[in-house]
Formats: C-alpha cells, structure tokens, sequence
C-alpha cells in the first residue's frame, strides 16, 4: 500500500485545526496519504481535485468536501487557489459511532441550499479565527458547533456495507495506537510497552507502522514531540531545556539535535528571530 499517514495535531487555542490550503500556489500534488480526523475542504477561490479511491473529485470556489477518518486520498491542485481546511478530531463524534467505532459522512445530492450554507460557515469560522477580534474564541466555537451540528444532522451516512468497516478497521487498530501515543508522548514510550498495551508483540507493532504509515515507530514519536516543542518555542518564555524536558526529550542537546536535523537551524536561533519579531 502506498499511502503515508499525516499527523494532525488541533490548533494551540481551540478544539480544531484550521489552516488555508498549503497547495494555494498551484503545481502541487500531495500524494495519497490518510488521517483519523474528519478533514473538510473548502474553496474559496480557484479549483483543485481530489482522489478517493482514484476516483476524482473536482472542486471550484463555493463548494466543500468531506475527507473521512481513515479514507486514502491524494490533492491535486495545478492553479492557484484559496482552500480553507478543517480537521476535526474523531472524538468529537463518539456519541455517534456505530457500533464498530465507525462513523461516516458524504456530501448528497438535491440539498444544495445545505451545501451553500455549510461552505458559508466554514468561510466565517475562518474569517473569525483569522482575524482575532475580541472574543474570537466564543465565535468561532459557536461557527464550530454549527458545523458539527449539521454534520451529523444532515451530511452522516447511517447505513454502511459491511466491505466499508471492514476497509476502516485495516487503519483502525494503528490510528488508536497513534492516538494513545499524542495522549502520553511526554512520557518514555518504548515500542514494547505500547505494543503490549493493545495486546501486540513489538515485531507486530513495528511492521504495522511500516506497512501502514510508511515511517517507523521512533520517527513518529519524534514528529509528536516536535510539533509540540515547535510550538510552545515560538509561543511560550519557557526556556530550551524546559521545552526539551516537557516534551518527553531527555534533555536540550537531545532536542537542539533532533530540531537542527530536521529545521536546518538550531531551536536558539528560531527562539530568537521570534523574540526580534514581537
């Protein structure tokens, strides 16, 4: 399968990640790839085409598409355009799981008056968010809820073919291993210990990340800690060797290693540069 799993991590201040379409320039395809949060995309501007089991998916301003948990797709976006993106955590619906953990939602035809309107808010929560008046927070989880809201009032599927769940449970079992480790990653996660609290050997646990999320065990703890650390060096006074401590690195020559292989620069300076910029 050759697919990689992308990790989501939700916005520092709200329930959700927001963020605008990092393909806006055009001549940008990102491969197929897969995530346990419900991923919705809408155009503002411009046209871009998703693939969902290589079927094709165009999209122009105006109109939204719902990226399911678990569900393969590819973007391809060759002209420039202005795509807001939302991701949802899957947790936000366990009261509306079936009983195998699974919950879907498709976008129908013959109500394109709840098709506007649901672009229309995603268009606004952005608008909100980005603009950050007083009160921001209040607005944007009341957009949010809305949102949610409709989802499952009018865009959830309540009946599925039993292939479908059987499709989802291949990334099931990896996606609550990957959940549990965004839940204790300041810890010291070792491959044997996780892979014995879900009941797998660690050779099991380890072809599991190979084969589903093409990247390794270790990597991908790594990339957990450094989202967080990254974000608390831009947006916190805490120091080096607090960040490092704090987000499960033994300590800041570890971090300020792992940072300067990845970001080609040292935490320091990035800490710096921030500093200047305020």
């Amino acid at each position: 399968m050759e697919f990689q799993h992308e990790l989501i991590i939700p916005n520092e201040d709200l329930p959700f990640k927001l963020f605008l379409f990092e393909g806006s320039n055009g001549n940008y395809i990102r491969e197929k790839h897969w995530h346990t949060s419900i991923e919705i995309f809408a155009v503002l501007e411009g046209e871009l085409s998703f693939f969902l089991n290589e079927e094709e998916h165009p999209l122009k301003a105006g109109e939204f598409l719902i990226i399911n948990s678990n569900e393969i797709h590819s973007i391809h976006a060759p002209e420039r355009n202005e795509t807001v993106v939302l991701q949802i955590p899957l947790k936000q619906f366990e009261d509306y799981f079936t009983a195998q953990r699974y919950i879907r939602f498709s976008i129908k035809a013959g109500n394109p008056e709840m098709d506007e309107h649901m672009a229309e808010l995603i268009r606004m929560l952005y608008e909100v968010y980005a603009g950050r008046a007083t009160g921001y927070e209040f607005r944007s989880r009341a957009l949010y809820y809305e949102i949610l809201y409709y989802l499952v009032a009018d865009y959830r599927v309540t009946e599925v073919q039993e292939k479908e769940l059987h499709y989802s449970r291949r990334l099931d079992a990896l996606s609550k291993i990957t959940a549990y480790m965004r839940e204790h990653y300041t810890e010291e996660l070792k491959l044997s210990e996780v892979a014995s609290t879900f009941g797998y050997s660690a050779e099991y646990l380890s072809r599991m990340f190979k084969k589903y999320a093409r990247i390794n065990f270790k990597t991908y703890l790594q990339d957990i800690r450094m989202v967080y650390a990254y974000r608390e060096l831009v947006n916190t006074d805490k120091t080096i060797s607090q960040i490092a401590m704090d987000n499960g690195f033994p300590n800041s020559r570890a971090f300020s290693k792992e940072f300067q292989r990845r970001y080609g620069v040292l935490p320091s300076a990035v800490k710096r540069k921030t500093k200047e910029a305020d």
